[in-house]
């Protein structure tokens, strides 16, 4: 008698006996996907080694264990390293994704070719031959002699030339494109994706060695393949960037041995990425002097801050529902904030288009971007001038009261670093020394704001008003 299907969720790899529209599990639609029913043969399977096993029990230990702290090998890349937490851990799993042809491929081959100058590492292609990897590397002028690369895409191959090469840092690109040939599913399939992750990491923490996958990325952004394969590894990063941009941000979003959240900023270039010293610089290069609609905020990344020019255009609307556009920022806390300034302080945003851009393609997630973002707003609206030395930043609360935000010292001696005079935040602790080449103007809400930008009656005309 024929097996009944089994359907697996792409999203989360929980197992349906019939398809369905929607996942039970995670509540994604459309995910349900086919399988050749080798989760029965899996827990059969483990099901016989446990009753044959002799029973020997967990090892435990206790938390007063001494144990020496985690060794942090250096990549070689210092912007690569900061995202890590230091470098990598042996044994550790990273997770990569990103959108097609944003510089993946070429960001591990120069780690690989760094790394390799100092421990040998092993680069495994599934979506390029020898000698494409071999080109691409001439091309950027990598040379490592202890770096070895092949074609291979059997994770039992693998395992077993690793087993033989010993290498210090496994590399696979990608993860989507492994299978294992006691599966018969095909490769990047949800049963494939989650096994060979599975067999890969094992042996990672078996062997010693770390190992990086290079995971694709569905047109939603996330990585394909199960959810879960997220939870396995130690590290996931995104690498991410407009494609009109030459600048690319490595982002930490898990991190079992650093920080989350840190980003390294790269540049590409016709030789390969080149790290970015100095983001903030880079991020203000064409800023204008003195125009309305625009405010910096110092944003901090991590542990990092990072000054960011936003912009802002409020025009008549000439349809009955204006526009809101907003690109690198979340649309509906632009929403919220012009719901504030309507509602409590009688800007008049109702018949206006409103355009909200943050320069560079940088991607804004923080709340402390509120306040910059009003000043960016009000002064489009009015036509006032905001002067080139002025920044800001805190979070702004629905009855227009500004609250405090982290770490904000380390926002001004990046602000004051860059030549910055003023500076409009929240009403909070701060050390003396970060006041040093600055003028604060500290708010509770945003009456300050709204004295020094007054709303203009719809029946005025936008005059060019001087910023005082």
């Amino acid at each position: 008698m024929a097996k009944a299907p089994r359907y697996l969720c792409r999203d989360c790899g929980s197992s349906h006996t019939v398809w369905a529209g929607r996942c039970d599990d995670c509540g994604s639609w459309n995910s349900l996907e086919e399988s050749d029913n080798q989760l029965g043969h899996f827990s059969k399977k483990l099901e016989s080694g446990t009753k044959s096993s002799k029973n020997k029990g967990m090892v435990v230990r206790s938390l007063a264990d001494k144990i020496p702290p985690a060794e942090y090998v250096p990549i070689g890349i210092a912007e690569f390293d900061r995202v890590l937490g230091g470098g990598i851990v042996a044994g550790a799993a990273v997770l990569i994704g990103g959108d097609p042809g944003i510089g993946k491929s070429t960001l591990m081959l120069q780690a690989a070719s760094l790394c390799g100058q100092n421990r040998k590492v092993l680069y495994i292609s599934g979506e390029e031959s020898v000698e494409q990897i071999l080109l691409r590397a001439e091309r950027l002028s990598q040379q490592s002699p202890k770096l070895e690369v092949a074609a291979e895409t059997s994770v039992e191959n693998i395992i077993a030339g690793v087993q033989k090469l010993k290498p210090s840092l496994v590399i696979i690109d990608s993860i989507q494109t492994m299978h294992l040939t006691s599966l018969d599913s095909a490769p990047g399939t949800v049963t494939q994706v989650r096994a060979s992750s599975h067999l890969l990491m094992s042996a990672a923490k078996k062997y010693g060695f770390s190992v990086i996958l290079i995971g694709h990325v569905t047109k939603e952004g996330a990585i394909a393949g199960p959810r879960v394969l997220e939870h396995m590894v130690d590290t996931v990063l995104y690498f991410e960037g407009e494609r009109s941009q030459h600048f690319r941000l490595l982002r930490a979003v898990k991190n079992r041995f650093g920080a989350c959240d840190e980003i390294g900023v790269f540049e590409m270039s016709g030789v390969g990425l080149r790290e970015v010293d100095n983001p903030s610089a880079l991020f203000l290069a064409d800023r204008e002097e003195a125009i309305p609609g625009t405010c910096v905020i110092p944003a901090l990344e991590g542990t990092r801050p990072i000054l960011v020019e936003i912009q802002a255009l409020v025009a008549p609307s000439h349809f009955a529902a204006p526009r809101r556009a907003v690109i690198g920022w979340d649309q509906q806390r632009l929403a919220m904030i012009l719901a504030v300034l309507e509602k409590r302080f009688g800007y008049g945003f109702g018949k206006q288009d409103v355009y909200l851009n943050i320069t560079g393609g940088y991607r804004l997630l923080e709340p402390a971007a509120d306040l910059a973002v009003v000043i960016a707003l009000i002064s489009s609206l009015g036509n006032y001038n905001v002067p080139a030395n002025l920044a800001a930043f805190g979070e702004v609360g629905l009855s227009g009261e500004v609250r405090a935000v982290p770490q904000p010292d380390i926002r001004m001696r990046e602000a004051a670093k860059l030549g910055f005079a003023e500076m409009i935040m929240p009403k909070q602790k701060i050390q003396k020394s970060a006041k040093d080449n600055l003028h604060c103007t500290l708010c509770s809400d945003l009456n300050p704001l709204v004295r020094r930008f007054p709303p203009i009656k719809e029946e005025e005309t936008h005059s060019q008003a001087a910023f005082m």
